[in-house]
């Protein structure tokens, strides 16, 4: 198995080195899509002997689609630029390598680091991913910005121990930020594919979401960051459906 190793990119000289190195003991290649950096993020990338490409954003999916297109191996591992492998996963990749027989993908939970903190519950994980697959039988797909790997009907899926190792937001300022970001771009893919919100959806949805997050998926036992996330997750769901409707209204009008 040779194996293509892509991310996407946008100003993310904080993090492209921690996940560039992760990647040179497994990967063939290493590609780069960047959706016009202004910061240190190329030079970065050359300097690891990665392909660097810029390519103008249109939307997670459509981007990572993009980036996959690029790779020379039918083999994709995609990562975020804030996303590393640990060992584990790491050598359970390269166990892979040597193998004659393979599936068409696989997948392996991601663990996410809040502000310092291991998050291991608060539905954040195992947050299980598929992120290594042969590009001739799956792409990405799902609704931005959430996307996820689709494979084609009777694909084989293999699970691999080890973990993705997500740094996500470094302040929880930055998850209020992102969170707004997220609640508007999704709030217009719903629209775009069809879904409707309503005042029964802006009441209910948020306290839903909480509720699963925190109790049914024990985000209390994060501690205070788990009651940060947890809260956030359902101001985004609440933003999201309030800016879904007033979408539809402004349509009507």
């Amino acid at each position: 198995m040779k194996i293509s190793a892509v991310i996407i990119t946008y100003n993310e000289e904080k993090n492209i080195e921690r996940c560039l190195q992760s990647l040179q003991a497994v990967a063939d290649e290493i590609i780069v899509v960047d959706s016009f950096s202004t910061d240190l993020t190329e030079s970065i990338c050359k300097s690891f002997g990665a392909s660097f490409i810029q390519h103008k954003f249109y939307g997670h999916i459509e981007q990572k689609n993009f980036a996959a297109k690029q790779a020379q191996y039918d083999y994709v591992l995609s990562l975020d630029a804030d996303e590393t492998l640990d060992e584990t996963l790491q050598q359970e990749i390269l166990s892979l390598k040597k193998k004659l027989i393979v599936a068409d993908a696989y997948s392996m939970n991601r663990l996410t680091n809040y502000c310092g903190k291991w998050i291991k519950h608060s539905g954040w994980y195992p947050d299980t991913k598929t992120r290594l697959w042969n590009k001739e039988k799956g792409m990405w797909g799902g609704m931005n910005p959430h996307d996820k790997i689709l494979m084609q009907k009777n694909s084989s899926n293999v699970f691999l121990k080890g973990n993705i190792l997500h740094y996500s937001y470094y302040t929880i300022a930055e998850h209020y930020i992102q969170a707004n970001k997220f609640a508007t771009i999704a709030a217009h893919a719903y629209y775009n594919n069809g879904k409707k919100s309503s005042y029964l959806h802006i009441a209910i949805s948020p306290l839903l979401k909480f509720i699963r997050n925190y109790f049914l998926k024990k985000g209390f036992l994060d501690g205070y960051y788990g009651f940060t996330i947890c809260k956030i997750t359902a101001l985004e769901t609440l933003w999201k459906y309030e800016r879904l409707l007033k979408i539809q209204q402004e349509k009507v009008n």
